[in-house]
């Protein structure tokens, strides 16, 4: 999150940070924003009886801010369908893997477990399906033998913080959509995500 807000500081960048929303109120996150500038609110499930009403008050908070696109940074909850049909084609998220492997926790060891000689992280739209939404970008890295969880998830974050804030300023200059099910970028379909190369 502190990548995306800093890149949408300068006053030419393509983007801006509207809100900043958490259901942890200790969330490191949150301090952040206000750092910056950004209003935070927190939204906690314990005043809720269910999921579903949890999300749907969640949904009626975000939309109070208008935003063009929904990105997730470190938001562990499940979102419910309803959620996710709401805000069709204008949520995002990143994973730590090479998706479509390792969805779900624990991509670090997984990888490690499974002697992968390749790791990196996914930016993709947000479906019903858990990691399941069509590709935007990835990064990788080659996997060390000196790696373990720690140093995998650390080079792996920085990779993270390279291409999030790039599929971000995509979409908001109009280059990236989600339509039909897959991503679009710069009016055609991406068949498999953008590799990155180093440039943003």
């Amino acid at each position: 999150m502190r990548a995306l807000i800093e890149r949408s500081l300068p006053a030419e960048a393509p983007y801006r940070v509207a809100h900043v929303f958490s259901d942890q109120p200790d969330a490191g996150g949150l301090q952040t924003a206000r750092e910056f500038g950004v209003p935070a609110r927190v939204q906690r499930a314990d005043g809720y009886p269910d999921r579903a009403a949890y999300d749907a008050g969640l949904a009626a908070a975000i939309d109070e801010c208008a935003p063009s696109l929904i990105v997730l940074a470190g938001f562990m909850r499940i979102l419910s369908a309803a959620f996710v049909n709401h805000f069709y084609g204008r949520v995002v998220n990143i994973h730590p893997s090479l998706l479509p492997k390792f969805p779900g926790l624990h991509t670090h060891r997984r990888v490690l477990e499974a002697l992968e000689p390749q790791h990196g992280a996914t930016v993709h739209f947000v479906t019903e399906e858990l990691d399941g939404g069509p590709g935007i970008i990835q990064a990788r890295l080659a996997v060390t033998p000196g790696d373990d969880e720690h140093s995998l998830a650390r080079r792996v974050l920085q990779l993270e913080h390279r291409i999030y804030p790039l599929a971000v300023q995509w979409f908001c200059e109009g280059r990236l959509r989600c339509r039909e099910g897959q991503a679009w970028l710069d009016g055609q379909v991406l068949r498999r995500p953008v590799e990155f190369n180093g440039e943003a």
